[in-house]
């Protein structure tokens, strides 16, 4: 970039008068550069170029001033270019990463498809399939294109999704148009407001009532109906104890249901509500009603 500078400072000579208050300078020819470079760590860097001027006479520039204006000059170029990548890089990973899965679809319920392939991801799709529902994708082999969810990182958002069809052949059925709503997304964050319920004995109110939110270990026996559905729960010699009535349970929590179908029994997160009477929880073994909004291991 020094010599850059030496040789503009040449071409353009009529402009040192202005710089360094010398007298004007013709400049006709080259007729030696030469410099003087001291070690790095040493003394001060001393620069001079000779230069053979109309009328055979020589002067004799020290660029001390040309030098300090050089390495500013230098400093704001590299800053800039340094900001612009930097600013460059900032949008890159601002700017959502389009992925794409393909595999076959083990469970899907709601806006929920759980596909192998994305592992760590519960896939959303957010609207309509061209025909069907989206639990009509389990066994079939599709192809998503989405992006990760920001906000929830265990989420991805299906932007299209693809029916294989033939060994080549790929036919769309959803394309997303509407932003994605979470109403019934169970943050796993939550989790801990949901403290274990222990049911010592169907006529004890107390081990449930005023808890408000619980969770319990159990068996659900999930109707079609959703309304009808109850969890069983087990002694510690695996007798039944008692029954949760379920008035309602989040496709959410259903979709976990049914990743979890290789397990008889789990934890499911609730929502109690109102006490069942005395009289029938004595004929049903039913203790209380509540609302499920999530099921898992732990």
């Amino acid at each position: 970039m020094l010599y850059f500078f030496f040789f503009q400072c040449y071409k353009y000579s009529s402009n040192l008068e202005a710089w360094f208050g010398q007298e004007e300078i013709w400049a006709e020819k080259t007729s030696l550069f030469h410099s003087s470079l001291s070690p790095i760590g040493g003394k001060a860097m001393s620069l001079h170029v000779m230069l053979e001027v109309k009328g055979q006479r020589w002067s004799k520039f020290s660029w001390g001033k040309a030098s300090l204006a050089v390495i500013i000059t230098g400093l704001l170029i590299i800053g800039a270019s340094s900001c612009q990548k930097a600013a460059q890089t900032q949008e890159e990973v601002a700017a959502p990463q389009p992925h794409e899965f393909t595999g076959k679809v083990k469970t899907a319920w709601g806006k929920y498809v759980y596909l192998p392939a994305a592992q760590g991801f519960d896939i959303v799709v957010e609207g309509n399939l061209e025909s069907g529902t989206v639990a009509d994708l389990v066994d079939k082999e599709i192809r998503v294109r989405g992006n990760m969810m920001k906000e929830e990182p265990s989420l991805f958002i299906a932007d299209t999704i693809e029916i294989r069809e033939g060994e080549s052949q790929w036919r769309t059925v959803f394309t997303r148009t509407a932003d994605v709503q979470l109403t019934d997304y169970f943050h796993p964050t939550e989790r801990d407001s949901y403290l274990a319920l222990t049911i010592t004995n169907i006529n004890k109110p107390a081990d449930w009532e005023g808890k408000g939110k619980a969770k319990v270990y159990g068996q659900l026996n999930l109707l079609p109906e959703k309304s009808g559905s109850r969890i069983i729960l087990f002694d510690a010699k695996g007798k039944e104890l008692a029954k949760i009535i379920v008035d309602n349970i989040t496709d959410y929590a259903v979709y976990y249901t049914k990743k979890l179908r290789l397990y008889d029994k789990f934890w499911l997160y609730l929502n109690i509500k109102e006490t069942v009477e005395a009289k029938t929880r004595l004929k049903t073994k039913e203790i209380f009603r509540a609302d499920v909004v999530f099921a898992g291991l732990y």
